[in-house]
């Protein structure tokens, strides 16, 4: 619709000039494009709501970070006291 405007085509009247059919009909099948993205999207979120396969604690091998340290979902208080962090070494 960018190159169309650029191009002079009008704003808000019902019929367009033959000139612009072909910059219409780009954005109209950008449209169906991006609506039917929506319809994807809504159906892989339906999938996931409905059910699946349930991601395991860890993700990979070797999540050692404090993240992965407590249970998923994460409880209200994760520790009973505050965690001690290791500074990293520096690869200088």
């Amino acid at each position: 619709m960018h190159f169309a405007g650029l191009a002079g085509m009008p704003r808000r009247i019902p019929d367009y000039a033959l000139q612009f059919a072909d910059f219409n009909l780009l954005s109209s099948i950008g449209a169906f494009f991006f609506g039917a993205s929506q319809l994807l999207f809504v159906l892989v979120v339906v999938l996931c709501v409905r059910g699946g396969q349930k991601a395991p604690a860890k993700a990979w091998e070797g999540a050692v970070d404090l993240e992965w340290s407590v249970p998923s979902p994460a409880p209200l208080h994760s520790f009973e006291t505050p965690p001690v962090f290791h500074r990293a070494q520096s690869h200088d």
